[in-house]
């Protein structure tokens, strides 16, 4: 295995904790390096492997925030408070 592989692949495992900002500033960083250098394939394929589990992870973060977003509810006395929801609440949204 080569360096330049190696390098994309000890990269390549964004972890769930990683905070949405950084796994979207990482994913720039992947499109502008794929779309201005002349990189091997293999090193193409990791980072693109390494790109589509950041997308994974940026999707699955926006969708806990809309879940959030959309149990906020204001009280009577105008604050805003998060509601409880379940799941099946949640699954009989749709």
């Amino acid at each position: 295995m080569s360096k330049a592989v190696k390098n994309a692949a000890s990269q390549a495992a964004p972890s769930e904790d990683m905070p949405f900002e950084q796994a979207l500033h990482r994913l720039e960083s992947i499109l502008e390096g794929m779309e201005s250098d002349e990189l091997p394939l293999e090193t193409l394929i990791a980072r693109f492997e390494e790109g589509t589990r950041l997308v994974r992870l940026c999707q699955a973060k926006l969708a806990e925030a809309e879940v959030k977003i959309q149990q906020l509810e204001q009280g009577q006395d105008g604050e805003l408070s998060l509601k409880s929801v379940s799941l099946n609440q949640l699954s009989n949204s749709d």
